[in-house]
């Protein structure tokens, strides 16, 4: 079996002899994600990077670069792409490499009040000066059920992307009550940090220019999947000035985030039982319409 954690640290060894960095500040990266990207923190210089899974993911991490960039000279609380590599993304081993300047230690925990706040701030700036995608939430399902391979059992497969064309036909029928524009794309309370007495927005890989209420339906599905505080649904829609779960377009947003997050954990399920196991629950929830079970964070 390849080991995973040592191929990743041999492209960010390559990634950081490339782009000036001290190759030797690979050897004591501490791996913080691994999901679509691998993300390692390097304290010895400053810098945290984040490894995207293929060169599909080339044009979004040049557009991550390009809006962190923007909002950096708007003054709002987020990411800085790090200054000692002033053209990013680098292209190493076919994989998209981009270069964060390392955030101060957390001094707080966020709560969906902060997440809130950030996503009515975002949501009021006008469009940027390049353009933005839209969002397309089931855009990736069927390349994270082909990176599983045969882990994937055909008849759950087929359920899927036969679950996909639907919903995508709902979905093109939803009608907004806001404004569509700028968001944040994965709008999740594991994307604020609370660092240097502020909150602050992380991974804007997915900011894009479509309906805004897709920021707002993950607060009060991840109150249901993943156990969020009691009460978090009320006090984010209160932050935020709108109440998205009572838009008739809720549960076809709600429907169509759950099969992308079920989707996205096939690719994690060759030779990872946890992975392997919590797939087959997810795809038991969407086989039976059961919308209260509790998931498992991946």
């Amino acid at each position: 079996m390849i080991d995973t954690a040592a191929a990743e640290r041999a492209v960010l060894a390559r990634a950081c002899n490339t782009a000036g960095i001290d190759p030797g500040a690979a050897d004591g990266a501490e791996l913080l994600a691994f999901g679509e990207n691998a993300v390692f923190a390097l304290p010895g210089v400053g810098i945290v990077a984040r490894i995207a899974r293929g060169p599909h993911l080339k044009e979004r991490a040049r557009r991550e670069v390009a809006v962190a960039q923007w909002l950096c000279a708007l003054d709002f609380p987020t990411v800085r792409p790090a200054a000692a590599v002033p053209v990013q993304p680098l292209e190493v081993s076919e994989r998209p490499v981009t270069f964060w300047e390392i955030l101060p230690p957390a001094d707080g925990t966020p709560d969906v009040r902060d997440l809130a706040k950030l996503l009515k701030r975002l949501h009021a700036l006008p469009e940027p000066p390049f353009a933005l995608p839209r969002r397309e939430p089931l855009a990736l399902v069927e390349t994270w059920l082909d990176s599983a391979d045969a882990a994937v059992h055909l008849d759950d497969r087929r359920f899927l992307l036969d679950r996909k064309a639907a919903l995508a036909e709902a979905y093109a029928q939803v009608r907004p009550v806001l404004a569509p524009g700028v968001i944040h794309g994965d709008a999740l309370l594991r994307n604020v940090g609370v660092h240097g007495g502020r909150a602050v927005l992380l991974d804007l890989e997915n900011v894009a220019s479509d309906l805004r209420e897709l920021d707002l339906i993950l607060t009060p599905m991840a109150a249901v999947r993943y156990g969020l505080p009691e009460g978090s649904v009320e006090r984010f829609a209160r932050k935020y000035g709108f109440d998205v779960t009572g838009w008739d377009g809720y549960p076809v947003l709600r429907d169509v985030r759950e099969l992308a997050a079920t989707a996205w954990v096939a690719q994690h399920v060759p030779g990872n039982p946890a992975a392997e196991e919590e797939f087959a629950h997810r795809v038991r929830c969407l086989r039976t319409g059961d919308t209260t079970s509790r998931w498992h964070a991946f």
